[in-house]
């Protein structure tokens, strides 16, 4: 999400300055407000959004339930992440499919916004949900444009309607309504239209887009819109919406480094919601919008519940199950490793997983020097390994290290660092099978594990209580005893995950880089 990057370092850096004072002055919420507004016109939201938003935060920030509030500064970054969930849209919504099908779904926006590789995307992700999608080349004014939209359906194994060449020859309103109709015939049950755009808004444009609204009345409407474009996206969305009018609107390219805040305006000022996100130049990349999590991502609170959601499309449930068990019995090798690095590889970039932890903000740097190359030299490593190597790694001796390190490229240290790596992972991870605490280096203990079914209170034959230090510095057992007798301390934070929250540290982060071969 490297479009809003730069908003959501100045909103960090701004809570970052709440979190010291204990109560909250008008003084204090005013430049709160300040900062906030300024942090938004810079990411180019549009003034009238803006103007509303921070006089809304303003309003709550003031009121009784920021004074009444334990945590003062929590509460403001709550209501900031309220009101930032307002102008995103509120609540999700999905595409409505038509009880008749086929559902015919129109895309319109400028030229160079991404409608044709969006049109690809949705039709990839339509197929994986069990539809059967057909993609129409209504674009004929573009140069190469009905090719495009062939070799981007090639890829996403989807079937194109394109009767005509393109290149200024056809009538992009018959081949729309002959389009349907041929869905109708070959029982294609979702209908893409992919129509022509413009540089710029024009009455031709404006028109040509309006007659194919007219004559398919499609089920929806989607206007792509290209998260990059500047102040222009709202005038732009507001002329669509004039002209055409559209139901739902798409955000591309957020992967971008551009400052992208206008597009934030756009659900706000035409009162169309947000469907979907283009996230990259990929066929996978594609994400139905939630407003709550993308405000989340924007305050760098993380967006776990994607991350979940992700790693139960690329992860095989019964597969989970087998390497848990080979953890807990000492059976997991190097081909189960390998297995689970391709896994991972499905969920997608290893940088954007990482930068959906809470947080993960702050390690930008870390992040930007994350080698994503690392699990392919991992992965040559391991296939290098004859099958009985990569079952018992004890075998490996010097003269098959080398002769490993030969056959992928690498050293003999690279395999060397390779296998001790894995030994502690297969540790670690046999310990959490077991349902004991790994002991990560850097990392600490993780709190609330303990092992399964362990009583509270504990003895022994003698009565004595085993809760008790046994350290043999006197100084150092009695202020051990002192910490147990005081009882487990209590969880900070709150329900709405901000409390004591720490970003992860570089030692964190280089710890999950050597257990997963990344570093």
């Amino acid at each position: 999400m490297a479009t809003f990057g730069t908003l959501s370092d100045r909103l960090t850096e701004t809570f970052r300055n709440l979190r010291t004072k204990g109560k909250l002055s008008a003084a204090d919420v005013d430049g709160t407000v300040r900062e906030i507004r300024r942090a938004l016109l810079d990411a180019d939201v549009a003034l009238a959004v803006v103007k509303d938003f921070t006089a809304k935060v303003r309003e709550r920030a003031l009121g009784d339930e920021v004074n009444k509030a334990l945590n003062p500064a929590q509460q403001v970054v709550q209501i900031v992440n309220e009101e930032l969930v307002g102008i995103l849209g509120g609540e999700q919504r999905r595409l409505e499919f038509a009880k008749t099908p086929p559902t015919v779904i129109m895309l319109a926006g400028l030229q160079g916004s991404g409608k044709t590789t969006f049109a690809g995307k949705l039709a990839k992700q339509l197929e994986k949900d069990g539809h059967t999608p057909l993609l129409v080349a209504a674009d004929l004014q573009r140069p190469n444009a009905v090719n495009q939209l062939q070799v981007v359906a090639e890829q996403a194994g989807a079937t194109v309607f394109a009767p005509e060449p393109g290149n200024g020859i056809g009538d992009p309103v018959k081949v729309s309504r002959d389009g349907v109709e041929h869905a109708r015939r070959h029982q294609h049950d979702v209908v893409i239209i992919d129509t022509a755009g413009r540089l710029g808004v024009d009455a031709e444009l404006m028109k040509q887009a309006s007659d194919i609204r007219s004559a398919v009345q499609p089920d929806e409407v989607l206007f792509v819109i290209d998260a990059m474009i500047g102040q222009d996206a709202v005038n732009t969305a507001t002329a669509f919406q004039q002209g055409v009018d559209f139901t739902g609107v798409v955000l591309s390219k957020l992967d971008g480094d551009a400052r992208g805040g206008a597009a934030l305006s756009v659900a706000s000022v035409t009162g169309r919601p947000i469907i979907f996100a283009s996230t990259g130049e990929g066929l996978d990349d594609l994400e139905p919008f939630y407003p709550d999590r993308m405000a989340s991502r924007i305050l760098d609170l993380g967006d776990i519940l994607t991350l979940i959601e992700q790693a139960q499309q690329a992860f095989d449930e019964e597969e989970a199950k087998k390497v848990a068990e080979k953890f807990a019995s000492d059976q997991f090798t190097l081909e189960d490793f390998l297995e689970q690095l391709q896994q991972m590889r499905k969920m997608g970039s290893m940088k954007k997983m990482l930068g959906m932890l809470p947080g993960m903000g702050q390690m930008k740097q870390q992040l930007d020097d994350f080698d994503e190359k690392e699990i392919d030299r991992t992965e040559a490593i391991i296939r290098s390994m004859t099958p009985g190597e990569r079952r018992n790694p004890k075998v490996l001796n010097g003269s098959r290290r080398l002769r490993i390190a030969k056959g992928s490229g690498m050293t003999v240290t690279d395999v060397n660092q390779l296998v001790q790596r894995f030994d502690q992972a297969a540790k670690m991870m046999k310990t959490v099978a077991r349902g004991g605490t790994p002991n990560i280096p850097g990392m600490g203990a993780m709190p609330g594990m303990g092992r399964p079914g362990a009583s509270s209170k504990r003895g022994t034959k003698g009565g004595q209580n085993k809760n008790v230090s046994r350290a043999g510095n006197p100084a150092k057992r009695a202020a051990e005893n002192a910490g147990l007798a005081a009882g487990p301390a209590a969880p900070s934070g709150s329900g709405f995950g901000l409390g004591e929250q720490k970003a992860p540290t570089e030692a964190d982060l280089a710890e999950f880089q050597k257990l997963f071969g990344t570093g």
